[in-house]
């Protein structure tokens, strides 16, 4: 056959559908926009959802794409097969509305044959049950053979998601031939071997299914179809696992060559460097489109991928973080395809870095947590750890189950496995509530859901706050209506408004609606999920009815004061690029009329001297009076003229790119001032971390600033009042009394000292015996560090003693307890102690075996906590 690589199998693809007049869009996020009933893109269709259901009209009626897409369904069968993979590419062609069975079955016969030139002899194909239309146009039209067309049930052949658009699908099948079969008798299409392969779906969209379960035939049907770039690959270069395909080889050689291992000369290690192959894909993918490691959502599931294929290294005995290394091959593989792969590349390797250290310390605390769980185990003759602390190390420790399993066989021991999937279950459970599935677009159903997509707003604020045009809808308590009357709230929409809806994170105008006899004060302008610009506020004159001429006048002053927060915060942008490093990039952004929020991609804190840098540099582009100007233009231009983009962002074909001067140039919809001396003055307020790997400024300026700097005036007042001094005598006075203050606590500790040594020799005299070793307990007037610093000083006295220690002052209680060597080596554990010591109390705490600490609430109850020592020492202490 004729071999073709991955990158151009892609390229081949969407080139042909190009030549049969489809758009080539790029591959959307794998972050879903506007979808709450995904987590991550799992289909070559997800993201053109809302094109099949009518909510948004489509850029063409026919559309290619190479979508990337995650699923992790499977993700304990990845690297035990020959197929299953949590990241992948779907090539797909779609059709609006356009052409259906009759163009899409002889094309996809015409790519497969003359493009791909795969065998004719060696194709199969499947139709649904009773799709006679598609069966007349294979036999006929085609040329198929009829016994080469395979009718197969709802099951295999009919695509539907509840109710909604639905409808038969054909699929094509590829024969490996007789030696990849199963050798029996029923051997063909559909059987579960190896030898026939279905490589590419073809689902026609042409009913639309109703509560009751009724198929209604669409007027104007859609084409759907998904092809995987993977599996074809493995068609078209003979191998026998998508794990041999070109780029997925690439990955798995690295892999090989940093374990030191030769693939395929021991099964379970070929398991572990399959996974790593397999996983480091995702997660750069996943990192490139904004996805950052954390406890929850997608960044879970980047957590968890990740530290997957940490711990496959671990078991192939590579020490130290080495995943981040294998990003040059994944991005050397597709970069020219997916260009902010290159463009990402630093930062990409950043966040995987910093994560895979992190896990190095988080598995070696589980691993010393199992251990306590085996020795408590052992201790009380049990061979069964609990489900649930199992669940404990998977789910907080990142400890796969099959490597806790593992380190309890070697002491002979099991996992309660039912209980641990209980765990998992419930953990699915939330995930599941977390992702909100509703309906088919996952978002709630509201009244703006059902608007037809003719229904559309020409934004005209750019250059005024003034517009005038019509109310095409008008919304009262959640239903559409005709008229509204004065005192009533309402939801507006018109054909024509100077209104800015809130998107890009700058949030919607407020002003007046007003027409003929009636006026509506608009506190909030939004856009639904399905893209309508929403006019939310009050009638507080008149009467509002469906089709009034409507004349819609913006706060010109809080519209101002957005304009210079937004120019602003792209001014910073580019500071922070010239100040921090080319790696800055948006992570998100909020501009409102009295500060601006920047959320951008850096691991650790700026410096005071880098925010006096960044400040000072946008507050020169302001005082250079620079005109900010628009441009609208092509994507493709815009990016040749270096217009920032965000990466995660989808942008039309005609854009608008917003230039400050030769400084800023970025990709924007938002307002603008017309030249930056409008701006006033910026200045910093806060700068500080919200995630892993994304740090926030928040900043204000113009009035704004202003403001800002009269608070900060009022408040040195305030302090120079405080300290009895004049304003310029302030630091001087400050240093005066932080000399007094060091003084005195000087003071404090040589008489907490004091006391520590005379406590320690009554406590002395008083230790009780417990089968050889000597117990000391006490209830003292002091705080945590002191009982620390007294416990220290009476094991230094005794050889094999216990100590216990609790400290109540300011109505809270803190327990200390201390074991020497000996006493740990006869069996004391002052985790163990502390814990039933602190329950008593009504508190908790635990740790190490010769030191721990506690909290507790209930003071009435330390006399007896401190009682409920010496027994459980007895009890520890080995005869």
């Amino acid at each position: 056959m004729n071999y073709m690589g991955v990158n151009e199998l892609r390229e081949k693809y969407l080139s042909f559908f190009e030549s049969k007049d489809h758009l080539r869009l790029p591959s959307f996020s794998l972050v879903p926009k506007n979808d709450r009933s995904l987590l991550l893109i799992n289909a070559g269709m997800a993201p053109l959802k809302p094109y099949f259901t009518g909510q948004e009209v489509p850029p063409r009626k026919r559309v290619t794409t190479c979508q990337k897409c995650i699923r992790t369904g499977d993700i304990e069968r990845v690297g035990k097969t020959a197929r299953h993979a949590t990241f992948f590419e779907m090539l797909g062609n779609f059709s609006f509305g356009d052409y259906f069975k009759e163009e899409v079955i002889p094309w996809s016969w015409e790519f497969v044959t003359e493009v791909l030139k795969l065998p004719k002899d060696r194709l199969w194909i499947t139709i649904y049950l009773d799709d006679d239309e598609a069966f007349e146009i294979w036999n006929k039209k085609v040329g198929i053979p009829a016994e080469r067309i395979v009718r197969m049930g709802k099951e295999d052949n009919f695509w539907e998601i509840g109710v909604g658009p639905c409808g038969p699908c054909s699929e094509i099948y590829f024969d490996r031939g007789e030696d990849k079969g199963c050798g029996k008798p029923t051997c063909g299409v559909g059987c579960d071997c190896d030898r026939f392969v279905e490589f590419w779906n073809l689902v026609f969209t042409q009913f639309d299914k109703d509560e009751e379960g009724v198929y209604h035939r669409l007027a104007n049907p859609n084409i759907d179809t998904g092809m995987g770039l993977e599996r074809i690959a493995t068609i078209m270069q003979e191998v026998d696992s998508i794990f041999e395909i070109d780029t997925m080889k690439n990955i798995k050689n690295k892999v090989c060559s940093f374990a030191k291992y030769n693939y395929g000369t021991d099964d379970k290690k070929d398991v572990s460097i399959r996974v790593i192959t397999d996983h480091i894909r995702s997660v750069v993918f996943m990192v490139s489109d904004g996805v950052l490691p954390s406890n929850e959502g997608r960044g879970y599931v980047l957590r968890r991928l990740l530290r997957r294929a940490a711990r496959h290294g671990k078991l192939l005995g590579v020490k130290g973080a080495f995943l981040w290394e294998l990003c040059d091959v994944v991005i050397e593989n597709s970069k020219d395809a997916y260009p902010e792969l290159g463009e990402k590349r630093e930062y990409i390797k950043k966040v995987l870095k910093v994560e895979e250290e992190r896990f190095d310390e988080t598995i070696d605390q589980g691993m010393n947590i199992l251990q306590e769980y085996v020795n408590d185990l052992k201790k009380n003759d049990k061979n069964i750890l609990d489900g649930e602390k199992a669940f404990k190390l998977y789910d907080t420790y990142g400890f796969p189950i099959e490597l806790t399993l593992e380190i309890l066989e070697e002491s002979n021991m099991a996992i309660d496995l039912e209980g641990f999937n209980r765990e998992m279950e419930a953990q699915k459970e939330r995930a599941r509530a977390a992702r909100e599935e509703t309906n088919f677009m996952g978002t709630d159903v509201d009244v703006f859901m059902t608007l037809s997509a003719d229904v559309n707003t020409v934004f005209e604020g750019y250059n005024n706050t003034i517009s005038r045009g019509n109310i095409l809808v008008i919304v009262k308590d959640g239903q559409i209506v005709e008229e509204a009357n004065k005192g009533e709230e309402v939801t507006v929409i018109l054909d024509r408004t100077s209104f800015y809806a809130e998107m890009g994170g700058q949030v919607g105008d407020k002003g007046i609606i007003e027409g003929d006899g009636f006026r509506i004060e608009v506190e909030d302008t939004k856009k639904t999920a399905n893209n309508k610009v929403i006019h939310i506020g009050k009638i507080v004159d008149g009467k509002a009815y469906k089709g009034a001429e409507a004349t819609s006048i913006v706060d010109k002053a809080r519209r101002m004061d957005i304009a210079r927060n937004h120019t602003a915060t792209h001014l910073l942008h580019k500071a922070l690029k010239d100040v921090v490093g080319a790696h800055v990039q948006q992570a998100g952004s909020l501009v409102s009329p009295d500060r601006l929020r920047f959320d951008f991609t850096h691991f650790e804190a700026l410096s005071a001297e880098d925010l006096r840098r960044i400040e000072n540099i946008v507050n020169d582009k302001i005082m250079e009076s620079l005109d900010v100007e628009t441009i609208e233009t092509s994507i493709d231009e815009a990016r040749r003229m270096g217009a920032t983009a965000l990466f995660d962002e989808k942008y039309a074909d005609i854009v608008r790119v917003v230039k400050a001067g030769e400084y800023s140039m970025e990709l924007c919809g938002g307002t603008h001032v017309l030249n930056t001396a409008t701006i006033g003055l910026f200045k910093i307020v806060s700068e500080g971390g919200v995630a892993a790997g994304i740090r926030r400024i928040e900043a204000v300026t113009g009035k704004g600033a202003l403001k800002y700097i009269e608070s900060l005036e009022n408040l040195i007042k305030d302090v120079a009042v405080t300290l009895k001094s004049n304003i310029k005598d302030i630091p001087r006075r400050t240093e005066a009394l932080v000399n007094e203050l060091k003084e005195k606590e000087r003071e404090i500790e040589t008489l907490k000292s004091k006391m520590a040594k005379d406590a320690a020799g009554n406590l002395l005299n008083e230790a009780k015996d417990v089968k050889g070793v000597k117990v000391i307990t006490a209830s003292l007037d002091l705080d945590v560090d002191a009982l620390r610093e007294l416990g220290d000083k009476l094991k230094e006295k005794i050889e094999n003693c216990v100590v216990v220690l609790a400290g109540v002052k300011d109505d809270k209680v803190n327990f200390v307890a201390m074991a020497t060597k000996k006493a740990v080596s006869n069996g004391v554990h002052a985790g163990n102690i502390i814990r039933e010591v602190a329950k008593i109390a009504g508190g908790g705490g635990g740790g190490r075996p010769d030191m721990a600490q506690a909290g507790g609430k209930d003071k009435s109850k330390v006399n007896a906590a401190l009682e409920a020592v010496y027994s459980l020492v007895e009890g520890m202490v080995k005869q």
